[in-house]
């Protein structure tokens, strides 16, 4: 009878998928080093294949391995939840909690924060600033602040704000090329877009055709740049281009035919029993949000 994989062996296996790095999943597991790498020759013993190409400078999964990491996470999912329905007389919040969120958030982001983990001392915070679109699930988040209206299958979506999407260009661009006068005129003209959910170049805007992209980014500060920069025409945040229109760096074009409603939602992945630490601070954020989203837009 073949032996059970061993949950030890599985969580040193996906710690060090999502650290990409043994030296990097030994500490976060507090371990030697030595102790992740024999567990995982013997869970590749186990099963009788490579998971795991590694060499001094990096680390990749095999095909195989892509396999077990989608299965090792929900088994490492379900024991986690498994022993928070054990502790829920336990009041305590405690845990791991890692969190991904956007770069240059306002400064009253970075005080809530900090007045979350005074308030819940046990649980040990990790907050990743990033633009790229994460997986919760393969990159191992707990959390996601994500803007868009596309959610993937598996997560719940908390709506935080909304906001208003318009396109702009600058008066160089337009004096150069004309200003679109339909959506369907679009197809003339340089345009400057972020990525789709699969992190490909969004290849329309909603009522659009194919557009021209000469400039893909998911950073809005360089989108925004661009577009005043005279390169080509992009669908933003009002309240992110604002200042831009106030200094006629930017003008709309298309008004009141393209606009489009957007959404900055928290995410968390869909489970019978989310984690108290999760729990806590979506709850924290959804009420801080609302106050410190207003005083920040007041400010533009």
């Amino acid at each position: 009878m073949q032996e059970p994989l061993e949950t030890a062996e599985l969580l040193a296996f996906a710690r060090t998928v999502d650290a990409k790095s043994l030296t990097r999943a030994a500490a976060e597991l507090a371990m030697p080093r030595a102790t992740i790498s024999r567990r995982l020759a013997r869970l590749e013993r186990r099963l009788g294949a490579r998971l795991l190409r590694r060499t001094t400078r990096s680390l990749a999964l095999t095909d195989a391995g892509e396999a077990l990491y989608r299965h090792a996470r929900l088994v490492l999912d379900a024991v986690r939840d498994a022993e928070a329905s054990v502790r829920q007389t336990d009041t305590a919040i405690r845990g791991d909690l890692r969190v991904s969120v956007p770069p240059q958030l306002p400064p009253s982001f970075y005080a809530f924060v900090c007045e979350f983990a005074t308030r819940f001392p046990e649980v040990r915070l990790q907050v990743h600033a990033t633009t790229r679109h994460v997986d919760l699930r393969r990159d191992g988040y707990d959390v996601a602040l994500r803007a868009g209206q596309e959610i993937e299958p598996g997560l719940i979506a908390r709506k935080i704000a909304t906001s208003r999407l318009v396109a702009v260009a600058s008066p160089k661009y337009i004096a150069a090329h004309g200003a679109p006068a339909t959506r369907r005129e679009l197809v003339r003209h340089r345009c400057l877009v972020g990525f789709s959910r699969a992190e490909l170049p969004q290849a329309t805007w909603p009522g659009t055709q194919q557009l021209d992209t000469v400039l893909c980014s998911n950073d809005l500060a360089l989108l925004a740049e661009a577009a005043a920069s005279g390169i080509g025409i992009a669908l933003l945040p009002l309240t992110f281009v604002e200042p831009y229109l106030a200094r006629r760096q930017l003008v709309q074009v298309l008004a009141g035919t393209l606009e489009v409603t957007g959404q900055l939602a928290v995410v968390y992945a869909e489970r019978q029993l989310v984690p108290p630490q999760v729990r806590a601070f979506v709850d924290a954020l959804l009420a801080w949000a609302p106050a410190a989203l207003a005083a920040a837009r007041s400010r533009t």
